[in-house]
């Protein structure tokens, strides 16, 4: 079933599902908990921050007083924080849907926990390794979905296999864009294994177009400061930028290997819809060799 113009308006009750959201403090991820919240769904809040998390905690619920919220300490650029996070998970009655929302955006050049380059580590090993290890969790909740968000930077993306750690070159945008194709490599690969397993979860990506969040951070203040007043023309509010991740996390009828995003301006802003992606994000070998290398990196591998 084609799903087009889709907004917070049109997510169904969602009372006795659970869903795990990271980054849920701010932003999208905030927007995304809310609605669900204010729907009857369970949110478990992966954020790095308990201070941040319970101040969205708070905030939902004066609008949602009976929202059923919980934090889940979560850092997606420490493995052992991400295996902590996914055992707490496992205590949960059920899991329904892994939201992979949480991710940065152009810092200057940093390293993780664990040594990966940080936009490549927590956009694409931290959301990989998270998924694999709440996988089998997933399986046994109701109409099970793992939500991976990219962006439209994928479009100029590659992976650099030869410097999966850019220790040799570093580019922002560069990298940002590569850990974009790879979350979509990485939810393609995963729908066709799920599938080939027979597997009850499904696979499903979104992005938000151009959204008004907290991601801009590492952007040069001139230019936030010049195009700030101008924003509403062409971005949408975090509110709006949350309908793909939504339409992909609680829409009737999705299928496994769908991709949304807005429906507006080249897919920069509006309602959502299911869009395409670069082929290049639907090649069949360098998404396995991918896998493979994402595998040996984060030590995590999937029951798929």
């Amino acid at each position: 079933m084609a799903i087009s113009n889709f907004t917070d308006q049109d997510v169904p009750a969602q009372n006795g599902r659970v869903f795990l959201v990271t980054g849920a403090n701010s932003g999208i991820g905030y927007e995304t908990a809310r609605i669900l919240a204010g729907k009857g769904a369970r949110v478990l809040m992966g954020c790095r921050s308990k201070t941040r998390a319970a101040a969205a905690i708070a905030k939902i619920r004066e609008e949602f007083p009976q929202a059923d919220l919980a934090y889940i300490p979560l850092d997606l650029g420490d493995l052992e924080s991400i295996r902590e996070a996914a055992a707490l998970v496992g205590q949960e009655r059920r899991l329904d849907v892994l939201v992979n929302n949480a991710g940065i955006m152009m810092p200057p050049r940093e390293v993780t926990m664990d040594g990966f380059e940080s936009q490549f580590g927590v956009n694409h090993l931290g959301t990989f390794a998270l998924t694999g290890l709440l996988l089998d969790k997933l399986a046994k909740g109701k109409e099970p979905r793992v939500v991976i968000t990219s962006s439209m930077a994928h479009r100029s993306g590659r992976i650099d296999f030869d410097d999966i750690n850019a220790e040799e070159s570093y580019s922002r945008m560069g990298r940002y864009a590569m850990s974009k194709l790879a979350n979509l490599l990485h939810m393609y690969e995963l729908d066709r294994r799920l599938r080939a397993a027979d597997s009850p979860v499904i696979a499903v990506a979104c992005h938000p177009g151009v959204a008004d969040t907290e991601l801009t951070r590492n952007f040069p203040g001139l230019l936030v400061s010049l195009f700030r007043p101008l924003s509403s023309l062409f971005m949408n509010s975090a509110a709006e930028g949350a309908w793909p991740t939504l339409a992909a996390a609680a829409a009737p009828g999705v299928e496994s290997g769908s991709y949304f995003g807005p429906s507006r301006n080249g897919e920069w802003v509006g309602p959502a819809r299911e869009v395409q992606p670069r082929p290049k994000a639907k090649r069949i070998e360098t998404a396995k060799r991918l896998w493979d290398v994402s595998e040996e990196m984060t030590g995590v591998t999937y029951p798929v």
